[in-house]
């Protein structure tokens, strides 16, 4: 997909977000809380422990969650209706959340030791590490695909 598309694409790419992305959020995240809080809880002190992933995946769940509703009931319906020259002045507010997302990423890779499992980690810490690996992936295309594919082109018009 291109910025030159017509605005259908665009239509079809905000539902395509939603559907993949903002749905599979909505799955993985109270999985990761449960599994980061338990890791936490069962290994402190040990060696490699990712200490303050729990707090940390909890406030980008609040985050990412008023975010994706922002886009969902703001921003993609403006989208849909062909944009605006406020449209681009509500993009603005979405890149700087992305912005964010990236440095919170930055730092769950920092306090898991960039995801490397330590010697004999249990199968809840395999499982936690591996989530947050698709998630990571995940949030990262999704933010590529607004950024990079979806919000030029009304930015360009604006």
């Amino acid at each position: 997909m291109n910025d030159a598309v017509p605005i259908h694409h665009a239509t079809e790419l905000t539902r395509f977000i939603e559907s993949r992305y903002h749905a599979r959020h909505r799955e993985q995240l109270p999985m990761l809380l449960k599994l980061a809080e338990m890791v936490e809880d069962l290994h402190c002190g040990e060696e490699g422990v990712p200490d303050g992933l729990h707090d940390l995946l909890r406030r980008m769940a609040e985050e990412l969650e008023m975010h994706m509703t922002n886009e969902e009931l703001v921003l993609f319906p403006a989208i849909r209706k062909g944009g605006g020259r406020a449209l681009a002045e509500a993009i603005a507010p979405i890149r700087a959340n992305h912005a964010e997302h990236d440095h919170q990423l930055a730092e769950i890779r920092r306090l898991t030791n960039d995801l490397a499992l330590p010697e004999g980690a249990c199968s809840s810490w395999n499982t936690l590490y591996a989530g947050l690996a698709e998630f990571a992936d995940d949030l990262s295309e999704h933010v590529r695909l607004e950024d990079d594919v979806l919000f030029p082109r009304f930015e360009r018009a604006a």
